[in-house]
């Protein structure tokens, strides 16, 4: 008895989850969400570093949206809260840049700044860094 019980209560416990049927797993295992027309969001990981944000979002645009490799992709809004997943860490980015952002780019890859841009080529090509990585090769 308390084995179906316990089994009912779980199932009605998933069902409840929150889930999107929008959601898209890049190469290295973030989430990519929508969040308005034309603006995704990358959900974090433990340890997710720029690199790692850049690559769920390159993956993505030429996996997912198509886009040619010499795209450029904005930063929409540095790191901050996520809108779909609770309590975790997002980038968001688009393919055109913000109103009135600083597209101008630096030396060193970041996702803090809003106008920040790479290739999307060059953001995919750091999904290539980790195949030695212990987390990255976990289930």
């Amino acid at each position: 008895m308390k084995t179906r019980f316990g089994s009912l209560l779980l199932a009605a416990a998933i069902a409840l989850q929150p889930m999107s049927a929008d959601a898209w797993w890049a190469w290295n295992r973030h989430e990519v969400l929508p969040v308005q027309d034309g603006v995704w969001e990358v959900v974090s990981r433990v340890g997710s570093s720029p690199a790692d944000y850049w690559c769920g979002i390159g993956d993505f645009a030429i996996r997912q949206l198509r886009t040619g490799v010499a795209q450029r992709i904005y930063v929409w809004e540095g790191v901050g809260p996520s809108v779909n997943r609770q309590q975790k860490r997002s980038v968001k980015f688009a393919l055109t840049p913000p109103p009135g952002a600083d597209t101008s780019t630096g030396y060193s890859l970041s996702v803090k700044r809003p106008g920040e841009n790479i290739s999307a080529n060059l953001a995919r090509s750091y999904c290539y860094n980790h195949f030695d990585d212990p987390v990255f090769l976990r289930p």
